[in-house]
């Protein structure tokens, strides 16, 4: 039996989970199937069921589960080698504050960087700092933040990439590339701030950040995100991307829109499927 928890992909039985804790028909139902397909928003309770109950599983999330936010992020890029701008992460505030003391009150990276809270996606919660001024502003935001337990943020190495991001996107095997083209001196990227595709430029350049994304999914096992990375015009011969975040639910409009993009993951989770029937053929 195929059992899915996804609402716009059918198994031989569906369960919708949204907005609700695990049941013990849940955990029947898992029990009993041979494959469990879990949403996009899937909860680690959710997660940590289907894997106990169930060898295969789609899509797989131990990354995003093991490595939460972007300081988790962060530690995942340096683990699996690829390559992603330099950056130091802070739990709290007062963490920073040491850190800065025992540096003589100097900071880690020259002006301008980029800051992020440890939390939210798609470019939100990230700033670009210019001056001492503008540091003094975010951190005082970080406090008011801790007040509400909201605590973690890093500071990065700002990679001047002409306003452009490459998204890449996997779902299952197969992996799809765009370009984001953000207005003139605006630093985010993204189309609430009035980005536009492009899918034909620098096709060498998108081929290498898919080669990127390849290897560094074959490495985690990840099978559904949207990978964002940057290329630097400050070095003439640089060609290599700085992988900057991994979004697990990301927007669609790139792929299409949402019907396009649900039509890509019914292939591709169905693809999934016969490649498990395959090998469980080859392993009788």
């Amino acid at each position: 039996m195929i059992l899915s928890f996804h609402p716009c992909v059918n198994g031989n039985k569906n369960i919708i989970f949204a907005g609700r804790s695990l049941k013990d028909s849940d955990i029947n139902a898992m029990k009993q199937a041979y494959a469990v397909i879990l949403p996009q928003g899937c909860k680690r309770e959710l997660y940590k069921a289907a894997k106990a109950y169930c060898n295969n599983i789609f899509p797989n999330y131990n990354a995003m589960f093991c490595y939460q936010g972007k300081i988790g992020q962060s530690r995942l890029f340096k683990k699996k080698s690829i390559l992603y701008p330099e950056t130091y992460t802070f739990s709290k505030t007062d963490e920073f504050a040491d850190f800065h003391k025992k540096n003589s009150f100097r900071l880690p990276l020259n002006f301008p960087f980029v800051f992020k809270f440890n939390w939210g996606g798609e470019g939100e919660n990230v700033f670009k700092i210019n001056s001492t001024g503008d540091l003094e502003k975010i951190i005082k935001k970080a406090v008011l933040y801790e007040t509400t337990g909201q605590y973690g943020f890093l500071i990065q190495k700002f990679i001047n990439s002409e306003n452009r991001v490459l998204r890449v996107v996997v779902i299952g095997n197969s992996f799809y590339s765009y370009w984001r083209l953000g207005k003139d001196n605006q630093f985010i990227s993204n189309f609430a701030t009035g980005a536009i595709i492009d899918k034909k430029s620098d096709k060498m350049l998108m081929q290498k950040a898919c080669s990127s994304a390849k290897l560094f999914c074959e490495k985690t096992r990840i099978n559904l995100a949207g990978f964002d990375f940057l290329f630097s015009k400050d070095t003439v011969a640089e060609t290599l991307p700085y992988i900057i975040e991994i979004n697990y639910f990301f927007g669609r409009k790139g792929l299409g829109g949402s019907t396009a993009y649900y039509q890509l993951l019914n292939a591709e989770t169905n693809r999934w499927i016969e490649g498990l029937e395959i090998n469980k053929n080859i392993h009788i």
